[in-house]
């Protein structure tokens, strides 16, 4: 019997195996390089065009004369090559690739780390930097060795104000910054199941914070659905009575809403434990929490209420901006003051879009709160959108209502 990795990449754990790639992306930072190396390659003729993406999402709308020739440059390599571009505003390259693309079984490899969040459809989904993509553009597939998994098993239900960010925390702390380094985390359980498909995008996109290769939940009932609305059919994944090299058991129920301090990600408090910590800005967004469910969340609580600190709100796709126009949310994270930014990345990277300053301290709903990250200097602070909701109201680190 096998695990969701060795069944998608057809072989044990710890053998090499050579396979076709259903799905290769880059953004507008790594696309640069990986067109770069396929001109060193000598490389022009790509054989699956129409299994590539490129997504421009880093430094979107572009920052200088330099990054915005580059984009161009770039833009023109798609035309002339037959890959679909997404252009500025179209999103963050995970989300894009989360709307009607991905499905379960297939292997996705992304020029970007936070590939594993596309294991929540039951792919085999994960990073590699942009000389790989390159060679994976030119040839159509790539090597793997299968990884070992690790099941995280999700019991019950969550209470209270905590919500899927906090699981992905929780994970992060008990399995520390390299304590899935290159294994599959396999989300199982039957509080699995309970988890909407925007809740399993979040707790996957984080699995890489554990060094893991991939985070994955199986293809349910919740997958079909959401994949049907995209036009698309899927089939259920049955988990088989196969063997785990660890388990890693989470109540849900247990689970209370949580922040990673500065400036390691497994470095986790209750947000009781760090209440009242001075805030210069809130920032709602990311390939972490930036889809329409984290921004009906943020809406639903500062409504008629004003936020107390500078509060920036990137939506993670144009999609997910047109739903919340057209439902209100929007308006009512305009009403309470905050700033949005055209769907992408924004600061996370710490390229444009609401940088930090010497001194300054940042409560993100993004993924990493490494040392310098958001603007030399600054200090990061991960949470929930439930705590960053009522952080931006407090203008400190304040713990959500219902906790």
């Amino acid at each position: 019997m096998s695990t969701l990795s060795e069944r998608i990449l057809g072989a044990p754990s710890g053998e090499y195996v050579d396979r076709e790639v259903d799905i290769a992306f880059a953004h507008d930072g790594t696309g640069v390089l990986a067109r770069e190396a396929l001109r060193e390659m000598g490389v022009e003729n790509l054989p699956h065009p129409e299994r590539l993406r490129l997504v421009f999402d880093h430094i979107v709308p572009a920052n200088t004369g330099t990054t915005a020739t580059l984009q161009a440059d770039l833009r023109g390599y798609a035309r002339s090559s037959g890959i679909e571009l997404s252009d500025a505003g179209g999103g963050i390259c995970h989300q894009v690739m989360s709307e009607g693309v991905v499905r379960p079984g297939m292997i996705v490899v992304g020029a970007d780390s936070h590939t594993c969040t596309l294991g929540a459809f039951g792919a085999f989904a994960t990073g590699v930097g942009a000389t790989d993509m390159a060679a994976i553009w030119a040839s159509g597939g790539t090597w793997f060795r299968v990884p070992e998994t690790i099941a995280v098993n999700l019991a019950g239900r969550l209470t209270g104000a905590a919500e899927p960010k906090d699981i992905a925390l929780t994970y992060v702390s008990k399995l520390g910054m390299e304590g899935a380094t290159y294994r599959a985390l396999e989300f199982m359980g039957d509080g699995a199941a309970e988890i909407s498909m925007d809740g399993r995008l979040t707790i996957s996109n984080m699995a890489v914070e554990t060094g893991a290769k991939a985070g994955i939940f199986y293809a349910d009932a919740t997958t079909v659905r959401y994949l049907t609305e995209y036009g698309l059919a899927a089939s259920p994944q049955t988990p088989e009575d196969c063997r785990y090299e660890q388990t890693v058991e989470i109540d849900l129920a247990d689970v209370v809403p949580l922040v990673a301090v500065p400036h390691r990600v497994d470095t986790v408090r209750e947000v009781e434990g760090v209440a009242g910590t001075h805030l210069d800005q809130v920032f709602v967004g990311t390939c972490t929490n930036g889809r329409y469910e984290d921004l009906a969340r943020f809406a639903r609580i500062i409504r008629g209420r004003k936020v107390a600190v500078r509060t920036l709100v990137a939506p993670a796709s144009r999609a997910v901006l047109a739903r919340a126009i057209a439902t209100g949310v929007l308006a009512d994270i305009v009403d309470a003051g905050c700033m949005v930014a055209p769907p992408g990345c924004g600061p996370c990277l710490g390229a444009h879009a609401g940088v930090l300053g010497e001194g300054e301290v940042c409560l993100s709903t993004a993924n990493r709160n490494f040392k310098n990250r958001m603007g030399v200097g600054g200090e990061i602070y991960l949470s929930s959108v439930a705590t960053a909701a009522a952080s931006a109201i407090a203008g400190v680190i304040a713990v959500p209502e219902g906790a």
